[in-house]
């Protein structure tokens, strides 16, 4: 079918659902509180490119049903009505993809809509919030005005998604990361849930293990009267999660109760997104956490140990490179002690680098190439911004949070980042010489003497090079052992 409606009953795979609604599939089989959707599949993205940028005709046949069994679910009438629907719509790639289009949120909303929202709620001031978010974000990540008529802005955000499978930056993407460019990203459509209604509501990103260090205990970020993404773009400098367990300890317990359920299942660590509505938890994706090099080693191990996985799906958890960046230089203790501190902020991906500050994304790529040690510095980042990411040698921002789309990306390409250093700190560098070290979150002044530790000293790593050699690895270090082992028939 052109267009799906996601519930536990859908046994389409990954690759025709995307890894959003995928998920959401996940989420609704386990049962766990998810806002209803429908997903337009990655099939019709192909044949969009194959008309010429058209969406097919028996598509836009099927939305009109699909939309009525959201209206159904939630009560709320897409377009108008007393109670009126608004949708997000998200791009979704059968593998995470960060140069893909941002989500629109509160997609519908038109002047009759606000008013029929400021009536429901009592509170003007919300619904104004929402009409200013969803014009905002439309023209930003549309590029254009939202037209009047909800079916048509569907229509043109739609459009956007599939689109975006040729942008620039997604070509660059899949060619740095080696990925086909046949294929497609789906379109999930999802009635919306309101984390800025009201003091009980909020917004929130839930990592089940922490995706820096490798920690077993659950990670995460909140914001009150918020909305997604509020925290994702790292517009905005989230409370730890902490302050949801302090605001509302039951809602934070059914979360990590979720979050566990979730890990169990996909046997591996999850970044799940999440609102709250006026005291009642939804969560809205579930996706294999990005982590760092030295979480990936730390996290393969311990879900060995539980019981999850077994030792070779440990090893092919892991890669050689990311043994090799967990074994890169740390500053000189001695070297430290004398140096100047420029700036200092959360870590968001671990490494330590040296090179120059600067602040436009394309003079970085630009310099990165020519072979300069170049250290991104923004205010914040945004999915424009990953060509020059993935060039880069290091990268700080001064808004944003853990959760937030430079530390999320830079655990993905496994750049050493630190993020929140507050504002005006970091781009009033640019020029400077400094090293960053991702470790400390610190920024420090001058290219400072490094050490390499040894991965004989490590007992997470030795674990792993002893499964290794009883695979059939061969070779002296563990890079060179699980290099060989996927060889091994």
């Amino acid at each position: 079918m052109a267009v799906l409606a996601l519930d536990a009953s859908v046994e389409a795979d990954r690759s025709v659902l995307g890894g959003k609604a995928w998920g959401i599939v996940r989420m609704l089989a386990l049962g766990v509180p998810v806002p209803p959707a429908f997903v337009l599949t990655t099939d019709e993205c192909a044949r969009y490119h194959e008309l010429g940028g058209v969406v097919p005709e028996d598509v836009l046949q099927a939305l009109p049903a699909a939309m009525a069994a959201l209206e159904e679910a939630t009560g709320t009438t897409f377009g108008g009505g007393e109670r009126p629907l608004l949708v997000s719509v998200r791009s979704g790639a059968p593998t995470s993809m960060p140069g893909m289009m941002d989500t629109v949120l509160n997609l519908g909303m038109t002047p009759q809509v606000q008013e029929a929202l400021a009536e429901i709620t009592g509170d003007r001031a919300f619904a104004a919030d929402v009409a200013r978010r969803f014009a905002e974000q439309f023209e930003h990540v549309v590029g254009t005005p939202p037209p009047a008529d909800p079916w048509e802005q569907l229509h043109a955000a739609m459009t956007a998604v599939f689109g975006s499978w040729r942008s620039r930056r997604a070509i660059a993407y899949r060619k740095d990361r080696g990925l086909p460019e046949a294929g497609g990203t789906a379109v999930t459509v999802q009635a919306m849930v309101f984390g800025n209604l009201d003091d009980a509501s909020g917004t929130g990103v839930l990592f089940s293990r922490d995706p820096l260090t490798g920690a077993p205990e659950p990670y995460g970020e909140y914001l009150p009267r918020g909305q997604g993404e509020d925290v994702v773009s790292g517009s905005h400098d989230p409370l730890p999660l902490t302050a949801l367990a302090d605001r509302a300890p039951d809602l934070h317990r059914e979360l990590l109760e979720l979050a566990e359920r979730l890990e169990r299942d996909a046997a591996d660590v999850q970044d799940i997104e999440f609102t709250v509505q006026s005291g009642r938890l939804w969560l809205l994706q579930t996706r294999s956490a990005k982590r760092s090099a030295t979480a990936a080693v730390r996290l393969a191990v311990l879900l060995q140990r539980e019981g999850l996985i077994s030792p070779a799906e440990a090893l092919q958890r892991v890669t050689p490179g990311q043994v090799a960046a967990l074994l890169r230089m740390q500053v000189d203790p001695a070297a430290r002690a004398g140096a100047r501190l420029l700036a200092s902020g959360r870590p968001a991906a671990p490494g330590v680098v040296s090179g120059v500050i600067v602040t436009d994304v394309d003079e970085a790529e630009d310099r990165a190439l020519d072979g300069e040690a170049v250290i991104l510095a923004r205010p914040t980042t945004n999915p424009d911004d990953v060509h020059a990411m993935a060039a880069v040698n290091g990268i700080v921002t001064e808004v944003g949070g853990a959760t937030s789309h430079a530390a999320v990306v830079s655990r993905e390409l496994d750049t050493a980042c630190v993020v929140g250093c507050g504002l005006g700190t970091v781009t009033a560098l640019a020029g400077r010489i400094v090293t960053l070290d991702a470790d400390s979150g610190e920024l420090l002044e001058g290219t400072l003497p490094t050490i390499t530790p040894s991965e004989d000293e490590d007992p997470d790593l030795a674990r792993m090079k002893a499964w290794a050699v009883e695979a059939g690895g061969t070779g002296h270090t563990l890079a060179e052992l699980l290099r060989s082992c996927a060889q091994v028939p």
